[in-house]
């Protein structure tokens, strides 16, 4: 029988996270309570970088751009979700789910370059002090922003495109909550080995690469902290990047874990289960880790809140 063509495919169908419809009120309650907290976190971080010229440097203002991204990165999967188990329904359209993967994978993609951008920041705050004004000047922290932004939609672009030829069969279930990739491709009754070549390169290439570049600037981060005498101050230096260490431990542990998964015997509704750790419950808890552990963050809620006037 001949496949089914792309062109013919109207809607695939997300099986969720389960099927079973008395967890569906709790699934929605839980997944709306976990986007607002997401969202309004979130935009608390913009709002206190914005209105506090004391945090107008070149850390907070990357900050500020990956809270951003978080909002982005959820609002591409979440609000769906929430749309398909309200209404009952499982079904989302052919270009819904190619929209959806496409800025899922820019934001996811973002994500994963200004954590980067961060880790660097710190490596020359820390091991270049005298020279980090001149560095991190306005115009590369513009540069660096852009260019993780290009990065982020060229390959976005081009897995998508790889997609659009592809025909598939009758079977049209994704066994996730969103569009991802890699259950895309399974369901195409065509050859997908130039898709899976594809995607192996690019995420060795913007998967190790980045991992790569945060290993290093925290391996000259370390050597230089462990030259400072005093303990306190060691504690002082290494504490100003407790917080990032902390988003890429749970940003890298889970979506790598997950990734490493679809390799392994792992069932595809586990899988999805397991997704949800760095789609939905990162980007909720980045707000929480930056504002808890950073002096000038509360600093800049307690102005917030107070009305006091912040004068640079």
């Amino acid at each position: 029988m001949e496949s089914e063509n792309q062109t013919e495919v109207s809607e695939f169908f997300l099986t969720g996270l389960s099927e079973d419809p008395e967890l569906q009120p709790l699934l929605f309650g839980l997944f709306l309570s976990m986007y607002l907290i997401t969202v309004f976190g979130n935009l608390l971080i913009i709002l206190f970088v914005s209105s506090d010229p004391h945090l107008h440097t070149p850390m907070y203002f990357f900050l500020s751009n990956l809270s951003s991204v978080d909002i982005c990165f959820t609002s591409t999967i979440v609000p769906k979700m929430l749309l398909n188990i309200q209404t009952e329904s499982k079904a989302i359209t052919y270009a819904g789910c190619l929209t959806q993967l496409y800025f899922f994978m820019v934001f996811l993609c973002m994500d994963n370059l200004l954590l980067t951008v961060i880790a660097y920041d710190r490596y020359v705050a820390i091991c270049r002090p005298l020279h980090y004004v001149v560095i991190m000047n306005p115009r590369l922290c513009g540069l660096l922003i852009l260019l993780s932004l290009l990065m982020s939609i060229g390959n976005a672009l081009l897995h998508s495109l790889m997609v659009l030829p592809l025909s598939f069969c009758t079977d049209l279930q994704i066994p996730h909550f969103f569009c991802e990739l890699a259950q895309i491709l399974k369901l195409a009754c065509c050859d997908t080995l130039t898709n899976n070549i594809l995607v192996y390169f690019m995420t060795s290439l913007l998967g190790v690469g980045p991992i790569s570049g945060i290993i290093f600037s925290y391996t000259r981060i370390v050597s230089s902290i462990l030259r400072i005498p005093s303990t306190g101050g060691k504690f002082k230096v290494f504490s100003t990047c407790g917080s990032h260490l902390s988003v890429v431990f749970l940003f890298y542990g889970t979506s790598v874990g997950v990734y490493l998964s679809s390799a392994a015997s792992v069932s595809s509704r586990r899988r999805a289960v397991a997704s949800v750790m760095y789609t939905v419950i990162t980007p909720m808890m980045n707000p929480f880790i930056y504002s808890l552990r950073n002096r000038d963050m509360k600093g800049a809620l307690r102005k917030l809140i107070s009305g006091t006037p912040s004068f640079s």
